[in-house]
């Protein structure tokens, strides 16, 4: 009877951690589910801007448009991997009779004060949603943001404050380098995190085994 606690204790740890591995394995199954409807509706054939976006209709909505980038620009502080750091470019866009604004890609800090001239283009894209914000200073003079604040930006270069984010672009030559849109900043770590409840699982278990098979080498003490 005196192993029945320490084994009841064991075996409800054990489960109770097994539980936790395959629950963060459902997780996994359902976050798969999610990026890959979001991959599906990133690359879905674009359509035209609307003329009103909706922030949760619109999110991120694949967008295709004509028109006139401006010489004036914003620069968000921004990194590459392989590159180093950076800004994002973001500019006035003309298109169909209003102006909005375009997250051109990305370019290197020695590229900051070359000049780029407006230019006539067709772009590809996806609208930007929610509005990135943080907790520094935008500095205007200079117009250089830390986060991609949509309507700070807009207010800054006069601008309806919707954003599309380039992904393809006509534009000869080359002055920004557009970047990829993709879920691959979303974290995606339940796999990880089943693991490591398994291998907790196995330790507990292992741990109640030997702590159990050392008492039975004890002999029970006879009672006073």
């Amino acid at each position: 009877m005196r192993h029945v606690l320490p084994i009841l204790f064991g075996l409800v740890g054990t489960a109770l951690l097994i539980w936790l591995g395959v629950w963060q394995l459902q997780r996994l199954a359902w976050k798969e589910g999610v990026l890959a409807r979001m991959e599906a509706e990133l690359t879905a054939a674009p359509v035209a801007v609307p003329a009103d976006p909706d922030p949760v209709r619109h999110a991120w909505l694949p967008v295709a448009a004509q028109g006139r980038i401006g010489d004036q620009e914003i620069r968000v502080l921004s990194s590459l991997k392989a590159v180093g750091p950076g800004f994002r470019v973001i500019a006035p866009f003309e298109t169909e009779g209003r102006t909005i604004m375009v997250d051109r890609g990305f370019i290197r800090l020695i590229d900051r004060d070359r000049p780029r001239p407006p230019v006539d283009a067709t772009l590809v894209g996806n609208l930007h949603w929610p509005d990135e914000t943080d907790g520094f200073t935008p500095d205007p003079e200079g117009r250089l943001f830390f986060a991609r604040d949509v309507a700070a930006m807009a207010a800054e270069l006069g601008t309806d404050p919707v954003l599309l984010v380039v992904r393809e672009t006509s534009e000869t030559p080359l002055t920004v380098t557009p970047l990829p849109v993709t879920t691959a900043g979303i974290p995606n770590n339940h796999l990880q995190y089943a693991v490591t409840w398994f291998l907790m699982a196995l330790a507990w278990a292992g741990m109640t085994a030997f702590f159990v098979a050392q008492r039975r080498r004890k002999p029970e003490s006879p009672p006073a």
